[in-house]
């Protein structure tokens, strides 16, 4: 019984999926961080209060939903642009490191013939 739970959990995707919950929290503290230290008060430097959560409509408080949306915009801009888009060119460059150069094609048999002229044309004095 130990055995197969030891198994199940020294399993690769088991241990992968354990390091990519811690590295995704730590990443998204620093994501957080990034957004509300860096970028919202910039906004707000650029545009007015960046703090919507005084917003009501009537009874209804709308303010911190707002303000969860825009959270929610700039961080999947963050990721977009500073995680998604390099990765997709550090993969794309390594696809091309790897990929072996294909041989080229064997010549036509036009091409073929046309040597073998050139050859016969050469040879003639």
């Amino acid at each position: 019984m130990f055995k197969g739970f030891k198994n199940f959990v020294l399993r690769g995707n088991v241990v992968e999926l354990g390091v990519a919950v811690i590295m995704g929290g730590a990443f998204g503290q620093v994501v957080n961080s990034f957004v509300g230290d860096v970028l919202t008060p910039a906004l707000g430097a650029l545009g007015g209060a960046p703090d919507f959560s005084s917003l009501a409509l009537g009874p209804i408080a709308l303010g911190r939903f707002v303000n969860a949306v825009v959270n929610l915009l700039i961080v999947a801009t963050a990721i977009y642009f500073l995680v998604v888009v390099p990765m997709e060119r550090i993969q794309e460059r390594l696809k091309n490191a790897n990929e072996a150069p294909t041989p080229p094609a064997p010549p036509s048999e036009e091409v073929l013939l046309l040597r073998q002229i050139l050859e016969e044309l050469q040879r003639k004095p």
